[in-house]
């Protein structure tokens, strides 16, 4: 009888740790497909900052007197790229900011592109074009990624938070991921005036 009640005790401890294991690799697994989506959305908005300079160049041969547009582009591509958050230690207002340097490039932009609209010979340039449909591509990517990033920290999210893997969760310090958000005003189209 002792035996047996020694056996069935080994038994319940010895399931409760594979379970306790198995719960923790997981969690670790869903970690790092997080990070990993987080870090394919920097990439992309990388790419949009490299592509930047080649695009203000372009444009800068053919309108020299839009100084103005073609420093405000400038200036909120250095913004973008000097912010860096990690996104496991990230809050809501760090997001925000992150997200909003971002957007402010996406103006910017967009006002550069506007500007291409007045010089036909501009819009006509190989180069101009080529960089044009790069970064319409590279747009495309970020919207991607930034969707596949909120589905993974969804998961992440509601794995942590359900019973009994949050116990695991818990004891281990996973915290909940801060998704991507639409910025206030993201419901509007941008006037753009010359």
């Amino acid at each position: 009888m002792k035996n047996k009640s020694l056996w069935i005790i080994l038994g319940i401890v010895a399931v409760v740790l594979v379970w306790g294991v198995s719960s923790y690799n997981g969690l670790v697994t869903k970690e790092e497909r997080v990070a990993e989506a987080w870090a394919n959305v920097e990439t992309v908005y990388q790419r949009r900052a490299d592509l930047i300079p080649n695009l203000v160049k372009t444009v800068k041969g053919y309108a020299a007197h839009e100084q103005e547009t073609l420093q405000a582009v400038t200036e909120a591509r250095t913004k973008s790229t000097s912010i860096s958050i990690d996104p496991s230690t990230a809050t809501p207002a760090q997001m925000e900011a992150w997200m909003k340097a971002q957007s402010e490039v996406g103006t910017a932009l967009g006002r550069l592109i506007a500007i291409s609209e007045s010089y036909p010979d501009l819009k006509a340039n190989q180069n101009f074009m080529e960089l044009q449909k790069q970064l319409e591509g590279t747009e495309n990517r970020i919207s991607t990624e930034r969707r596949k990033y909120n589905e993974e920290v969804r998961s992440f999210n509601a794995k942590i938070r359900r019973f009994p893997t949050n116990i695991i969760a818990g004891m281990f310090g996973f915290e909940k991921r801060v998704m991507f958000e639409a910025q206030e005003g993201a419901d509007i189209a941008p006037v753009v005036e010359f």
